[in-house]
C-alpha cells in the first residue's frame, strides 16, 4: 500500500526531497501547535477516519516520509501537497492561499484496522476539516493546454528493436544546456508527459500510437520559452520557430503540438486555519 511514495506495509523508510524552492522554508518559533485525537471523538462515524493522529506545524518543508504497517508518517510536507492527496487531484487542481504552497505540516496518523489506501483521502479531508476547519466546493476551469497528434506526413519515429543491441524500454536520458534533448526507448504517453514539464502546460497523448518508440528529440532551451505563445494573439507563427521544441517535434519526429483548451475539475478552498486546533 502506497500513499505519497510510502509504501503502508514494507515498514521502510522513505525520504524525498520536494523539487522546490521552499522545500527549507523556516518558520516562526512557537507557530506550531500539536493535535491528537481519536476517531471515537468525531461526528459521523461510519466516515472513514484516522483512529489517532498528531497534526502541528512543521519547521522545515523537507518532505521526509516515512512508514511501518498501519502507520501515515509525513513530515513537512506543503500543505498544497497534502490537499491534493485529500482530494486525489494535481495539485494545480487546488485553488487556495499562496500560503498553501509555503506552510508545511508533520502528520502521524495510525490507520484504522482493515483500512485500506483508497480510504487515506477521506481520512485526510475529515482531519482537515476538523482541526483546520477546511471548507471547499468543486468548481471547473478552463485549463489551455497542447494535445500530441500525427503530423499530416505520418510519423518518423520507429518502434523500438527488440535485438540484443537495443536499449531496455524505459532507458531515457535527458540533456540540457545550449541544447536540451530526450533520447530513448518510451511511449508516447510518457512523452506527453515529459513535453508537459517542459512547457508549464499540459499535453495529452491522441497520437494512437501504442508500444514503445526510440525517441530522439533536441531543441533550443532559450526558444522553447515560446512555449505560451500558440495562447497569445497572433499564435500562428509561434510553433514555426528555428530550433523551437515545436518544429523539433514535427522535424525529427513526425509529431505535431496543437493548442488545446479542455475543462477540469478545480477544488477551490473557502476556508482554511493557517493552526491547527489544539484538543
Amino acid at each position: 500500500m502506497k500513499f505519497l511514495g510510502v509504501d503502508l506495509g514494507a515498514g521502510l523508510p522513505y525520504c524525498d526531497g520536494m523539487a522546490t524552492k521552499r522545500k527549507t522554508v523556516l518558520f516562526v518559533a512557537g507557530v506550531a501547535a500539536s493535535v491528537l485525537f481519536s476517531g471515537s471523538l468525531l461526528k459521523g462515524a461510519d466516515e472513514p477516519r484516522f483512529e489517532v493522529a498528531s497534526l502541528k506545524r512543521a519547521e522545515r518543508c523537507v518532505m521526509q516520509n516515512s512508514a511501518d504497517p498501519g502507520i501515515v508518517s509525513l513530515n513537512g510536507d506543503p500543505l498544497r501537497v497534502l490537499l491534493a492527496e485529500a482530494f486525489d487531484v494535481k495539485m494545480d487542481q487546488i485553488s487556495g492561499p499562496s500560503w498553501l504552497d509555503a506552510d508545511c505540516l508533520t502528520i502521524i496518523a495510525k490507520l484504522p484496522e482493515g483500512a485500506t489506501k483508497d480510504q487515506i483521502p477521506a481520512m485526510l479531508r475529515a482531519l482537515f476539516e476538523e482541526r483546520l476547519k477546511l471548507s471547499s466546493h468543486k468548481d471547473s476551469r478552463s485549463q489551455p493546454g497542447y494535445v500530441l497528434v500525427v503530423d499530416k506526413n505520418g510519423p518518423k519515429v520507429k518502434p523500438s528493436e527488440k535485438g540484443p543491441n537495443a536499449p531496455p524500454p524505459g532507458q531515457v536520458t535527458f540533456g540540457a544546456g545550449s541544447r536540451a534533448s530526450i533520447k530513448g526507448a518510451t511511449t508516447m504517453a510518457f512523452l506527453a508527459r515529459y513535453l508537459s514539464t517542459k512547457l508549464g502546460s499540459p499535453v495529452r497523448d491522441l497520437t494512437e500510437m501504442k508500444g514503445i518508440y526510440d525517441i530522439n528529440l533536441a531543441w533550443a532551451p532559450e526558444q522553447s520559452l515560446e512555449a505560451t505563445a500558440p495562447w497569445s494573439d497572433n499564435p500562428g507563427n509561434s510553433t514555426d520557430l528555428p530550433g523551437s521544441i515545436f518544429t523539433a517535434i514535427r522535424e525529427s519526429l513526425g509529431l505535431r503540438l496543437e493548442p488545446h483548451k479542455e475543462d477540469i475539475d478545480v477544488f477551490v478552498i473557502d476556508h482554511i486555519e493557517r493552526l491547527p486546533i489544539e484538543n
